[in-house]
């Protein structure tokens, strides 16, 4: 049986803000915008061209989903970025302004760096050798 990773859930204060965040900064790709009543909505985005799996944007409902906006992976670094324009990325995304946690690192592995998105989420930028 073939198996795949659709989507991950990121919780988000409000649908708007996320989506130009992720698409107007980060550069993703809106794959969908679905209303689905009751003010909740059905939005992925994806890394251009990327397609699956996809960010799917939830808005936070509750007072213990919005403690946990920001915070997914208690800390640790949540989604890996793999990028093959590791400098020409992070050139772009320094210049929209975003967070990098530390400078950019040559590892054995490839070349990484450390940024929080709109909420504090901790992502890797990373070009694997």
């Amino acid at each position: 049986m073939a198996q795949h990773l659709g989507n991950l859930t990121l919780l988000v204060r409000d649908y708007d803000e996320a989506i130009r965040y992720y698409v107007d900064v980060l550069g993703f790709e809106l794959l969908e915008d679905t209303d689905r009543g009751e003010g909740k909505r059905w939005v992925r985005v994806a890394p251009a061209g990327a397609g699956s799996p996809a960010l799917l944007l939830a808005q936070a409902a509750t007072d213990e989903q919005r403690a946990h906006i920001g915070n997914q992976a208690g800390g640790r670094v949540f989604l890996f970025l793999n990028t093959d324009d590791f400098a020409g990325d992070y050139a772009r995304y320094r210049a929209a302004g975003v967070q990098f946690l530390e400078e950019p690192r040559h590892e054995e592995y490839g070349s990484v760096v450390v940024f929080a998105d709109l909420y504090g989420n901790k992502w890797d930028l990373l070009q694997l050798k």
